[in-house]
């Protein structure tokens, strides 16, 4: 089989397609075909040596990718919760099925410190993988593992958002939109921030309510202000980090629900929880979540017929191309690899 791999010197230039032996699967295992995987930014950090095992020991060979879909193509001795034949998304975290996070269940995660979904196939635990909906096409599948099940989340585990209630989505990535998705579908008003008028344009197309571009309005939080009547939003989806936190905290309400996703805009200024003890708001960390959640945003997503954005699709062939454009920020969406 072939495989994508990545070591020192680290870098875009470090990715290879090597050949390796075909797996099998042990007790419990699953052996999977992989369709397609996608591409979160802790893949970009991965194969830049900035991630997991890429920054802590660079005598290590990384397979990056946690999000995948595949058909199961033989199964280990016990497996019962899939058969061969079965369509399956892989799951971020291998072992975290149910209940709160714990250390245990976050050091299961593919990519680190399991090898990850970027391979023809690939062995997982039986608990690591899940049937998905009928409808969606395999690289749709792919995005679900990680963006989806993050902004699913954030909006109804975590924050319990009502309909009626206000989300700010920052930028128009993987996580954005599907939290856009979500939340149009579940009756929540949104308010969507990006430097493009194009892609504001694309999310409006997808139910935004309101549009605001972050180069011309650099305290968008006035705007998110005056779009709620001055109350402030319920729920932000944070994904800029310490350059955009405290604009987060300016527009949230008393009360509201911060979800810290991503650092993409880096260090920004100090931190200053000043914003924040007035407002009484919380300020969670958020990564990912648990099978059960992943279960229950597939049926959802069946119900409303809700498909992902997959905005550019390359063979796992090209796969530097394909982050190159995540590091560019061309995408709208997610970007897909396919095997």
């Amino acid at each position: 089989m072939r495989a994508l791999n990545v070591a020192a010197p680290w870098g875009l230039d470090a990715i290879k397609v090597v050949e390796l032996p075909d797996p099998t699967p042990g007790p419990g295992q699953v052996l999977v075909r992989m369709k397609a995987v996608s591409l979160n930014y802790r893949d970009l950090l991965m194969v830049n040596g900035m991630y997991g095992r890429g920054a802590a020991n660079t005598s290590d060979v990384i397979t990056p990718f946690s999000d995948g879909c595949g058909v199961v193509e033989a199964v280990g001795a016990g497996v019962t919760r899939v058969k061969p034949g079965d369509r399956v998304a892989t799951l971020f975290f291998q072992s975290w099925v149910s209940g709160p996070p714990t250390l245990e269940k976050l050091m299961t995660a593919l990519g680190f410190p399991i090898p990850g979904a970027g391979s023809e196939l690939q062995t997982f635990s039986e608990h690591g993988v899940s049937k998905v909906p009928d409808f969606l096409t395999d690289q749709q599948v792919a995005t679900l593992p990680c963006a989806a099940l993050t902004a699913w989340r954030g909006l109804f585990v975590d924050a319990r958002l009502e309909p009626g209630d206000t989300v700010v989505l920052q930028g128009t990535g993987g996580v954005s939109i599907f939290g856009l998705q979500f939340a149009h579908a579940a009756g929540l008003r949104t308010v969507v921030t990006s430097s493009s008028d194009a892609k504001l344009a694309r999310a409006k197309a997808l139910g935004a309510d309101h549009l605001v571009n972050y180069k011309t309005t650099p305290d968008w939080s006035k705007a998110v202000r005056e779009a709620t009547g001055g109350r402030g939003a319920d729920f932000i989806m944070e994904v800029g980090g310490g350059g955009t936190i405290q604009e987060s905290m300016k527009a949230v309400k008393i009360g509201g629900h911060i979800a810290i996703i991503g650092v993409v805009a880096g260090a920004g200024e100090p931190f200053n929880p000043a914003a924040l003890i007035g407002n009484s708001a919380k300020l969670q960390g958020l990564s990912v979540g648990s099978r059960d959640m992943f279960e229950a945003m597939c049926r959802a997503m069946a119900l409303r017929g809700i498909s992902p954005v997959v905005d550019k699709v390359f063979p796992f062939t090209e796969a530097k191309a394909a982050f190159s454009a995540m590091a560019g920020g061309e995408h709208f969406g997610k970007i897909v690899l396919t095997f």
